[in-house]
């Protein structure tokens, strides 16, 4: 937390009871102006919050307790791997900078798009439009990503990355990263085509059991995939985070650092 400056008016609340104040509003999603009384005053809060947002205090906190987390874990505190993806969330009537229309997921309003390690702690999170595509919006997200993360060199990504001089190319190019793209398995033939093969094969004298061709039924666990996955769920736990309700891009990333640092603080309580 930031050190009192030494002069000045001094602090009338503890920064406990600040950050107390942001995690109630971030797991309830209350508005600022109805925060209880057993807080200090909104203004106040509000206050340290964008000030916090501004000169980057939230996201050092993240890697502040991220890293301490990851060598509780016994792993090493900077990580070698990571995997991207973004999700779209739909804005309200606020206003605001950067909205937009993803066409794929139908949602009107901003994408989230994250970086996270092998365990699922964000190392770094941008707010933009939906409109932007993911195999652009992740060369925003990782702009000097091997000055502050040096061991990362392994990414793995979704199919919406693929494209020449785009998304995974552009990783491998830019960053001398490994990509590694993991894609859904695809859509088999119907029943009737392969029993069809199967015959035809049969005539050639070629025995061929036509239902072991087809890939086995119900929800299929992608590889590295639902790490990141499993991060946009404990995301959307807050309340505040069910919708993108903030007029600023910057408000949104600081919220999920928020959102982050609330989870791995407890987690680091019970490890």
């Amino acid at each position: 937390m930031p050190a009192p400056k030494g002069y000045g008016r001094p602090r009338t609340h503890s920064l406990r009871e600040i950050l107390n104040a942001v995690f109630y509003l971030l797991k309830s999603g209350c508005q600022w102006r109805l925060l209880p009384h057993d807080f200090p005053r909104w203004p106040t809060v509000y206050h340290y919050f964008r000030t916090w947002r501004i000169d980057g205090t939230w996201e050092r906190i993240n890697r502040a307790i991220r890293e301490r987390l990851r060598v509780r874990l016994k792993r090493d505190p900077q990580p070698s791997a990571g995997v991207v993806d973004s999700q779209s969330v739909k804005s309200t009537g606020v206003g605001g900078e950067e909205r937009g229309y993803d066409g794929g997921k139908k949602v009107k309003g901003r994408k989230r798009h994250i970086l996270v390690d092998t365990e699922g702690f964000v190392l770094k999170v941008k707010v933009h439009s939906a409109k932007v595509m993911d195999y652009e919006g992740i060369k925003t997200l990782l702009r000097r990503a091997d000055e502050r993360f040096p061991r990362l060199s392994q990414l793995w990504l979704d199919a919406g990355y693929r494209g020449e001089d785009k998304g995974a190319d552009w990783v491998q190019k830019t960053l001398g990263w490994d990509v590694e793209l993991v894609e859904r398995p695809k859509k088999p033939a119907p029943e009737g085509v392969l029993m069809r093969w199967a015959r035809e094969w049969a005539k050639e004298g070629v025995a061929v059991d036509w239902r072991k061709l087809l890939p086995p039924k119900g929800f299929q666990v992608l590889p590295r995939r639902w790490v990141v996955e499993r991060t946009f769920s404990w995301i959307d736990q807050n309340r505040r985070m069910s919708k993108d309700y903030e007029r600023s891009c910057a408000s949104g990333e600081a919220f999920v650092y928020a959102a982050m640092i609330r989870l791995m603080t407890r987690r680091l309580a019970r490890v």
